[in-house]
């Protein structure tokens, strides 16, 4: 997260994070809608979610209030879009299609941060505006792309996990599902040094 010492430095580093989320949700969420397309359904392509418009996947709490609250509590910035939504009838191969279109939202933030990170390695902006923002759109979606690995419904990693699973061990895989928004809860309060333990290796890594 960006900071500052005066009210228009602190407007501007706001401005800018949530710049940085909605860009990088947007691809996500796209990115979802895109490969569903391919594999078949159309669903989200009829609601405009291939698009890279951020106004077509924001969520008012996820993409709005919640990143303004952490970022107000100085708390990493994260959120979530709405949920781009397909229809597994349309799919050859529902299970491992479902697990493609999943997989699909983590790969699109794991590219981006790859990409932003070449053009921080090759410019070296150093501490400057640039040097920031280029490091929060690394930062912030290599935290997407590894949150949302994590075998948890709603998260992507659960139908991600689900789709490598032979047919009876997915259906009870899938009797998780109804447990998957305590889990998360559970995630948020102790899991944030579990997280953060594998997202610096990356950083380092992709900007050593």
């Amino acid at each position: 997260m960006l900071t500052g010492f005066g009210p228009m430095d602190i407007f501007f580093n706001l401005l800018i994070s949530m710049g940085v989320l909605w860009f990088s949700i947007s691809i996500h969420e796209a990115a979802h809608a895109w490969t569903a397309l391919q594999l078949g359904d159309p669903t989200a392509k009829y609601e405009g979610r291939v698009s890279l418009n951020p106004l077509d996947h924001i969520d008012p709490i996820g993409t709005v209030l919640l990143p303004l609250i952490m970022y107000i509590t100085h708390l990493p910035m994260f959120g979530w879009a709405k949920p781009t939504p397909f229809n597994p009838w349309n799919l050859k191969n529902p299970k491992r299609d479902a697990a493609l279109i999943s997989f699909a939202g983590p790969v699109s933030n794991l590219l981006i941060a790859i990409v932003f990170s070449i053009i921080f390695r090759l410019l070296h902006p150093g501490g400057n505006i640039l040097g920031l923002v280029l490091f929060n759109i690394v930062y912030l979606n290599v935290v997407l792309a590894i949150f949302n690995l994590i075998p948890i419904h709603p998260l992507d990693g659960f139908k991600v996990v689900g789709g490598f699973l032979p047919k009876n061990t997915y259906l009870r895989w899938l009797e998780f599902e109804r447990f998957g928004p305590y889990f998360l809860i559970l995630v948020f309060f102790f899991g944030g040094s579990l997280i953060q333990s594998i997202v610096n290796p990356v950083m380092q890594l992709l900007l050593g």
